[in-house]
């Protein structure tokens, strides 16, 4: 006798950015440059010159300049180095607080029903972000990362997250192929993908976040922009962002209990937990007539 079909997309995922999403300043300037001495607008200055000039990808230029400055500095960094370094990151308002206080809103909603895990994806440093006191509440960190030599030592760029391949990791959540080692080509019908976009709610701040936030909510999801309270210039961007329909609202990174941004949040949630009993409902339905699960 065949397995009675379950109901399986009761999972929420929230998708978030880091660097100035989560924290202010991009991660770099609160760790690994201030530990090889080199002022933050000197180095992106001359990442943004060298990438210019070479034509190279200016994620994988930054890694690399990094890795050379530290060599011309006779500055080995390690894994654990660089794990260490997260600890010094500084965070917007309430961030610490926030992932257990959605979690409990979930399952406050849902009456126990629903799972809610975090993921980031970002194009800044693995290493480091291993290390964040925040750490424990992601169930995936996707991030560019280093080779380590057999003494430990960093010496290239073994993984690069770009604007454009932060998409790819997006599919990963949604299929459940979390895996670097797993593919995510070949075609997997919607109904067998165990976190549907329309569960899924990204949160970025800005341009850098655009390929994503576009395939979000091409696909259904929601997608919310971010920005420091008082920033002009960053709030312009996320407005033009929602003129454009990339996301859904616009608020300041404030995380923070009564915020704007955690009502949004809170409005967002429970759109898919209404959606996800209507599904429900229409899955039991059809399950106690005994019409075929999927096509």
């Amino acid at each position: 006798m065949p397995p009675i079909p379950t109901f399986t997309h009761n999972t929420i995922a929230m998708v978030y950015d880091f660097d100035g999403t989560l924290c202010p300043q991009p991660m770099q300037e609160y760790t690994v440059l201030p530990k090889l001495g080199i002022k933050p607008e000197e180095f992106w200055r001359l990442v943004e010159h060298d990438a210019k000039e070479t034509g190279g990808e200016k994620m994988l230029v930054y890694m690399r300049i990094l890795l050379e400055e530290a060599h011309n500095r006779r500055v080995f960094i390690s894994r654990d180095d660089f794990k260490k370094m997260g600890k010094d990151i500084e965070y917007f308002p309430g961030v610490k607080d926030w992932f257990p206080k959605i979690n409990n809103y979930v399952k406050r909603k849902s009456q126990g029903t629903v799972n809610i895990q975090h993921y980031i994806i970002s194009a800044g440093m693995k290493e480091i972000l291993e290390g964040i006191s925040i750490r424990k509440f992601f169930k995936q960190i996707y991030a560019s990362e280093y080779h380590f030599n057999f003494q430990g030592i960093a010496t290239f760029p073994k993984q690069l997250i770009t604007d454009t391949t932060k998409t790819q990791y997006l599919f990963r959540v949604n299929k459940g192929k979390e895996e670097l080692d797993e593919s995510i080509n070949e075609h997997m019908p919607e109904w067998q993908r165990p976190i549907p976009f329309q569960n899924i709610i990204y949160i970025g701040d800005g341009m850098t976040d655009v390929p994503s936030m576009a395939l979000t909510k091409k696909n259904g999801g929601h997608t919310i922009a971010v920005y420091p309270e008082d920033d002009v210039h960053d709030q312009a961007t996320c407005i033009k962002l929602l003129k454009a329909n990339r996301v859904d609202f616009i608020a300041p990174a404030d995380y923070r209990k009564d915020s704007h941004l955690s009502r949004q949040v809170a409005l967002l949630l429970d759109k898919i937990l209404s959606n996800m009993a209507y599904q429900q409902e229409v899955f039991t339905s059809q399950l106690h007539y005994g019409i075929a699960e999927h096509d």
